[in-house]
C-alpha cells in the first residue's frame, strides 16, 4: 500500500458504515488528506475520526457548492454515496435516484476531464447481478450482463452505476473501477445511523447489526422464510482491502467481486450469532418478504485474487465475535441512534422499552 502514503484522496459517502472504515484505514497509509463528502442521511459524523487530514464536506456530491471545492487534486476517489438500502428505495424511488443514480453521473461528469486520478472506485452491489432463485447456486462471477428483472430501485440504481462507469470509460476514459460488494458487516455499523427514511429499515438497516442487537437484548431473532436464503457476509475491514486493492491494482474499465467466496444460510448466521451471544430468546418465524426475489448467492473470488491479489482474511465467526464486542462497548451510541426515531416507529413492536 506504499502507493498510498502522501497522496490526497476523495471518499464520497466517507462517513457511512464502509465509508469510514475507509477512511481509518486509509489514514494508517500515511495518505496526505482525505477529502470526505457525506450528507449525513446514512450516516453519522461521530464515525470519522478527530484527524487534522481529514477535510469534511457536509452535503450531497449533487450539490454545486460541493463539486466547486472537488479540485483535480485527488490520486483516487472512491464513490460510496449511496441511498441506503432496498427497503427504504423501494419506499421512495425518487429519493434514491437522488441519492443513489444521480449521485454517481452528477460526480463521473464533473470529474471526467481530471487529469491528476488515476483510479475512482465505484461500489456497486453483487445483488443486481446475481441470479433471482432459491434453488441452488454457482458462485457469481463478474458476468457483463444482469436481467431486466430487479427487486429493488437501490438495485436498479447500481447496475446504472455500472452502466455509466463503463460509458465514462469509454467515452472519457475516466479510469473507473467497479466493485461489487457483498453482505458487508462489522464494527462500526450503528443502527438507526442518519436521518429517518421512510421504513423500519432506517433503524434495523442490515441482518448482522439488528441480529446482533437484538441478540445482546435477550430478543428472539426475526427469521424470515425459514432461514433459507444465502449470503456472502464479508467483514468490513477486508471490504476495506478490497476497495484499495481496485485502486491500486485494479484495471480501468473492469470489474472485481469483494466476495469471501463462502455461502451463508441466513439460519446459520441466526443459530451463529444466538450461540456466540448466549441468547436464550430464540428465533421468531416471519413469512418471506414479498418483494425479496434474491434467495440465494454468494461471489466468485477468482478473478479478484488473480488480477487484484484480494482475498478475506477475516472468517464469519472471528468476524461476528469482533463486531459483537464492538457493540456491547458502543451500546449506548447504538441505542441514541435508535431512539431518535421514536416518534416514527411504533416503539411497542419494534424497539425495547427504554426502561429496560
Amino acid at each position: 500500500m506504499k502507493k498510498l502514503q502522501n497522496k490526497n484522496i476523495l471518499v464520497t459517502g466517507g462517513a457511512g458504515f464502509v465509508g469510514s472504515n475507509l477512511v481509518k484505514m486509509l489514514l494508517t497509509q500515511n495518505t496526505n488528506q482525505v477529502t470526505v463528502v457525506d450528507n449525513l442521511m446514512s450516516s453519522e459524523k461521530f464515525n470519522l475520526p478527530d484527524d487534522k487530514r481529514i477535510n469534511f464536506l457536509e452535503g450531497s456530491i449533487t450539490s454545486q457548492n460541493i463539486l466547486d471545492k472537488i479540485k483535480d487534486e485527488y490520486t483516487y476517489i472512491f464513490h460510496l454515496a449511496t441511498f441506503h438500502g432496498n427497503q427504504s428505495s423501494i419506499h421512495d424511488p425518487l429519493k434514491d435516484h437522488e441519492n443513489n443514480t444521480y449521485t454517481t453521473l452528477r460526480l463521473f461528469e464533473w470529474i471526467k476531464n481530471f487529469k491528476k486520478t488515476q483510479k475512482i472506485v465505484y461500489s456497486s452491489a453483487g445483488c443486481s447481478v446475481a441470479e433471482k432463485t432459491f434453488n441452488e447456486v454457482l458462485a457469481t462471477e463478474e458476468k457483463e450482463y444482469t436481467s431486466i428483472k430487479h427487486d429493488s430501485p437501490y438495485s436498479i440504481s447500481k447496475m446504472i452505476g455500472e452502466f455509466y462507469s463503463v460509458y465514462y470509460y469509454n467515452q472519457h476514459h475516466l479510469p473507473t473501477v467497479r466493485a461489487r460488494f457483498q453482505n458487508v458487516y462489522g464494527p462500526g455499523e450503528v443502527l438507526g445511523a442518519g436521518q429517518w427514511r421512510g421504513t423500519p429499515a432506517t433503524v434495523w438497516r442490515n441482518v448482522t447489526p439488528t441480529f446482533i442487537y437484538k441478540a445482546l437484548k435477550g430478543l428472539p431473532l426475526p427469521l424470515e422464510n425459514n432461514g433459507i436464503a444465502s449470503r456472502d457476509f464479508i467483514y468490513v475491514d477486508d471490504i476495506c482491502r478490497g476497495l484499495i486493492s481496485c485502486a491500486v491494482n485494479g484495471k480501468p474499465g473492469d470489474v472485481y467481486n469483494l466476495a469471501s467466496g463462502v455461502e451463508t444460510s441466513i439460519l446459520e448466521l441466526t443459530t451463529c450469532i444466538n450461540k456466540l451471544t448466549g441468547n436464550k430468546g430464540g428465533i421468531e418465524h416471519l413469512p418471506k418478504r414479498p418483494w425479496d426475489n434474491s434467495g440465494k448467492r454468494f461471489g466468485s473470488t477468482g478473478k479478484a485474487k488473480k488480477e487484484i491479489g484480494f482475498e478475506v482474511l477475516i472468517k464469519l465467526e472471528d468476524g461476528l465475535k469482533a463486531t459483537i464486542d464492538w457493540s456491547k462497548k458502543n451500546m449506548d451510541r447504538i441505542e441514541s441512534c435508535i431512539h431518535k426515531h421514536d416518534t416514527h416507529i411504533n416503539t411497542d413492536n419494534l424497539l425495547l422499552e427504554k426502561s429496560k
